[in-house]
């Protein structure tokens, strides 16, 4: 009873004028954790006055983002760092009520079709030619340009909804078959693209004195067109880069969260919306 009567005078100062007294109920408010949405849920349908409404939401989401930090924390010590779930949690920033079963649904869907065409006599090219043959032809995966104005692209669920995702969210798709069938791909680093090599056996993420003479060939997510080393180095010269080994590393799946992440967070530009920039970028930086 004493917890509804505090909760029912901080609802009264969520329209307090100060920002200060503002920032002290929004504190107490969110030390209720989660199971006080429902009711700053109901308090946002019988609030007419829209910057009311805005300073409820903007608790809701403050709700969500603590728990969500913790999420990552979790997801950041664990011994695998599970690419999909990482991707989920991303997708969680924005829409916090995601149901993550379709989506596990969805990729089983698109393994499952992979799986059946691969079997262990085919070559490296031959294995791609089959993923990318399903993901993009029969699939109907599309690739764009990343742009800071299509948000939804960068996640998971979106781009399987829509069949559609930019170079990140694609090579996130696309890497996380081919972990979830055994086939060694792998991103690299290489400088303003999103690109994911095909390592030959013997690899490894950590020791790796010539990554790049481990690459048999590398994939543009955007499209899945397979490309060459001579393909890279005239990429290389265009760009007027000299090439380094640390280009050619294999990223782990953190590291492939954490550039998400911060791809993401560069979609929220707006005075409005400089606080998502900013907790995106802390979520980069537990990662690290």
């Amino acid at each position: 009873m004493e917890n509804n009567k505090e909760i029912s005078a901080l609802f009264h100062l969520i329209d307090d004028p100060d920002e200060e007294v503002f920032d002290a109920v929004s504190e107490k408010i969110v030390g209720y954790g989660k199971p006080i949405i429902p009711s700053l849920e109901h308090l946002w349908e019988t609030t007419p006055d829209e910057g009311i409404q805005e300073r409820i939401e903007l608790l809701i989401h403050k709700l969500h983002y603590r728990d969500l930090s913790e999420d990552f924390r979790q997801w950041n010590v664990a011994g695998h760092h599970d690419l999909l779930l990482g991707a989920l949690l991303v997708a969680k920033f924005q829409y916090p009520d995601l149901s993550t079963a379709p989506v596990l649904q969805e990729v089983e869907k698109v393994r499952r079709n992979i799986w059946l065409e691969l079997n262990n006599y085919l070559t490296p090219l031959e294995q791609i030619r089959i993923v990318t043959s399903i993901l993009y032809n029969y699939y109907g995966l599309k690739g764009s340009e990343m742009s800071s104005k299509e948000p939804n692209d960068f996640l998971l669920h979106k781009t399987l909804e829509t069949k559609r995702g930019n170079q990140v969210s694609n090579a996130i798709l696309y890497l996380l078959l081919c972990e979830l069938l055994d086939i060694p791909v792998r991103a690299v680093n290489i400088p303003q693209q999103c690109i994911i090599a095909y390592f030959k056996p013997g690899y490894s993420a950590d020791i790796l004195p010539d990554p790049l003479g481990k690459v048999e060939f590398f994939i543009d997510p955007t499209s899945g067109q397979v490309f060459s080393h001579q393909d890279l180095e005239n990429y290389f010269q265009r760009i007027s880069v000299t090439p380094d080994p640390g280009f050619f590393k294999p990223l782990k799946n953190k590291e492939m969260i954490q550039r998400l992440l911060e791809e993401f967070g560069k979609c929220f530009t707006s005075e409005a919306d400089a606080y998502k920039q900013k907790e995106l970028a802390e979520l980069a930086s537990l990662l690290d």
